[in-house]
């Protein structure tokens, strides 16, 4: 709610403030965007009349004096525009004569002066990149990824503090004095409104009260597992979803490429071993071909003998 709020009334002033110029700053902005039409781009009052911003109004004088000699339209009759050209410098010289109105166009002329939208008159506004988009885009849904598991560590291990709250009031009765010995009892873990430990729904689970502390009880596996603050999980910023996405990315590129670099090596192993096997069945196939003739000529001189 707050930060609707904010962004409510920062709203508000812009409104405020847009609202807040008046006819006398409608004219400078329309004579500054005229200057700038016809004696170019960036062409401020000053650098027109050419004085520093600094200059006192008798040098400003001196100066509209200087140019709109130059600028009259009876020195000027051919050139289109001349009169429109004079009458702009003399509202010129008129508002860096006054000092109000002198101290409005400083305003705007150090601050910068708002251009025409169509509908009214209005500051450049920032366009930011895809980029520059993304990454303010992540940064926040990570902040309120992190402010909602910090509100849902508080309200998880509230919740905690309650069951083990109510395990022990119906172990050891409302005065809550300890008694020796395991106690089961079962434990209502319906939602949880306010400081009145009022709770609602009827699912109940079986606990072990023994002494401090406080047991879950598996009745499939017979188990006991204890029950305290550190079953919240507490906010950090390695479980928001864009550093998760980052480590889940990770540890799917490494595991390849630490394959990728065993299986070359594998196969060389598989290829060393084949030709070894190869060179071998091959060395006996060639000493048994050597063995076959002398068996044979041993085998004659046996007939031989005979005979």
């Amino acid at each position: 709610m707050r930060l609707f709020s904010s962004i409510f009334w920062l709203l508000a002033l812009l409104v405020t403030v847009s609202s807040a110029w008046d006819k006398d700053d409608y004219e400078i902005f329309d004579l500054v965007t005229a200057v700038e039409a016809s004696e170019g781009k960036g062409t401020t009052f000053y650098s027109w009349l050419d004085v520093p911003s600094t200059a006192s109004a008798t040098e400003i004088v001196k100066a509209y004096r200087k140019l709109s000699v130059k600028l009259h339209p009876d020195k000027n009759p051919n050139t289109k525009g001349a009169h429109e050209r004079f009458a702009k410098l003399g509202v010129v010289a008129s508002i860096l004569r006054n000092k109000e109105s002198r101290e409005r166009y400083d305003f705007f002329y150090k601050n910068g002066v708002p251009k025409w939208r169509g509908t009214g008159y209005y500051y450049s506004r920032f366009r930011p990149g895809l980029g520059t988009v993304s990454t303010f885009l992540i940064i926040l849904t990570s902040i309120l990824q992190y402010v909602i598991q910090g509100i849902n560590y508080k309200n998880d291990h509230k919740r905690v503090q309650h069951i083990i709250q109510q395990a022990r009031l119906a172990a050891w009765g409302p005065k809550l004095t300890p008694t020796a010995g395991q106690r089961k009892v079962k434990v209502n873990i319906g939602v949880l409104h306010g400081e009145d430990g009022f709770s609602e729904g009827s699912k109940f689970i079986d606990a072990i009260v023994d002494a401090d502390n406080v047991y879950f009880l598996d009745v499939a596996s017979g188990q006991m597992h204890v029950i305290d603050g550190s079953i919240a999980v507490k906010p950090t910023v390695v479980n928001t979803w864009f550093i998760k996405l980052v480590r889940s990315a990770f540890r799917k590129v490494v595991p390849k490429r630490s394959q990728d670099l065993k299986a070359p090596a594998t196969e060389v192993q598989d290829n060393e071993l084949t030709d070894a096997s190869d060179s071998s069945n091959k060395n006996e196939g060639g000493k048994s071909q050597k063995q076959q003739p002398a068996v044979k000529a041993e085998k004659k001189r046996r007939k031989a003998a005979k005979k």
